[in-house]
């Protein structure tokens, strides 16, 4: 049982935010560790807090300010009475202008597994803190302060081809997320320089050294971060596991027939390639296989460091590979890319249209030869029947 001020206040608090005690049931309880749930979007963070123990404790959602923003509408909780049970939730964006008060650190650490030779691999983590606001203008309170903790963490770096909690005396809930941009990212191919004709890939395949055009484009994600391909390599197989792969282009350095034509300056990176194909598949009749780049998402204060070439380690063609063990990455590759074994018409076909041009011929120069003998055998009796008339 609690005090019966406690009793008094809890629906006082009631009333203000329009909820009844009976909506909150069993929740109507001391705050627990469980009562936040962060949500780490692409665009946004979601927090929702469950208002029954707030209540509880003497506050309702105008009482509970997320990082001191007393101010700014924009940052004011909202009750959700429609879900059981009740929540006050906050929605910011992942922008460090306009985030609420949210504190953004951005740690380094070398990499490892698929990322071992990059010397740098970034996390940017967001974190803040929803506190109760005591209303009591008197010498004593009989209200707990509440603090809900929050954090996001997002790593920086993908291959595209596929909880703490802590409680202070005056703490209730602390919870830490992980988020990732992954599902923004997209890898699409280009028949056209403008990046408006996707390209579509024929049965037999595409001629070699048609240029095809590579865009990796991120949707739906906060104007902070910029897009950089920091390699991209081709293999036969869609999982480069223990398969043959060719770098189109690593830091600081490029295939020749490979062309960059944007990156690290905005929301999409792009550059071309010559169609090629690979020497082991020469006896098949078409050339099959994709692309893979790893991508890092930059802040864009930061991007312009990722492009000094004296900021990365010799790559070494081991890293290429993922080991077995590494988690958290994810692939996304491109469409299977089909490459003609030969540019030209098959061996086959030439062969058979030499065979009938000689035919041809054969048969021209014999039917000259027997007309020109009809014509001398014509002249010739002409001749002898003149002289037999006479």
């Amino acid at each position: 049982m609690f005090p019966f001020s406690l009793f008094v206040m809890a629906l006082m608090v009631a009333r203000s935010s329009q909820l009844l005690m009976s909506q909150c049931g069993s929740n109507f309880r001391l705050p627990a560790y469980t009562d936040i749930s962060v949500e780490c979007g692409t665009a946004s963070i979601g927090l929702a807090i469950l208002i029954c123990p707030a209540m509880y404790t003497g506050y309702n959602e105008s009482l509970l300010i997320l990082n001191n923003m007393f101010s700014d509408p924009g940052c004011k909780g909202t009750l959700d009475e429609n879900v059981t049970p009740p929540v006050v939730r906050y929605r910011f964006p992942l922008n460090s202008t306009n985030a609420c008060g949210s504190i953004f650190r951005t740690s380094s650490a070398p990499g490892t597994g698929i990322f071992s030779d990059f010397s740098n691999i970034q996390t940017v983590n967001i974190s803040g803190v929803v506190r109760s606001m005591d209303p009591t203008t008197g010498t004593v309170t009989y209200n707990a302060e509440l603090k809900y903790y929050y954090s996001c963490a997002y790593p920086l770096e993908y291959l595209i081809n596929n909880t703490q909690i802590d409680v202070s005396a005056s703490s209730i809930a602390v919870k830490d997320t992980n988020g990732s941009f992954i599902s923004t990212l997209k890898m699409e191919l280009f028949s056209d320089a403008n990046y408006t004709k996707p390209m579509l890939i024929p049965t037999l395949g595409i001629e070699l050294r048609t240029k095809v055009f590579v865009q990796v484009r991120a949707t739906n994600l906060t104007a902070q971060y910029l897009v950089l391909l920091d390699r991209c390599y081709a293999s036969i197989s869609a999982y480069p596991t223990n398969s043959s792969f060719f770098n189109l282009f690593v830091p600081c350095s490029k295939d020749p027939m490979t062309t960059m034509i944007e990156n690290g300056e905005s929301n999409l990176a792009r550059f071309s390639f010559q169609a090629f194909r690979f020497v082991e598949q020469q006896n098949q009749t078409v050339s099959t296989y994709f692309l893979h780049c790893i991508t890092r998402l930059c802040d864009k204060n930061s991007c312009s460091l990722f492009k000094q070439c004296n900021k990365r380690k010799r790559r070494s063609s081991e890293a290429l590979i993922p080991t077995d063990g590494v988690t958290d990455y994810h692939t996304l590759t491109s469409p299977e890319i089909v490459t003609k074994a030969e540019s030209l018409t098959s061996k086959e076909q030439v062969q058979t249209s030499s065979s009938n041009s000689n035919s041809s011929m054969g048969l021209g120069v014999a039917v000259g030869i027997l007309a020109f003998a009809c014509l001398i055998a014509f002249i010739v009796a002409a001749v002898f029947y003149k002289r037999l008339k006479h």
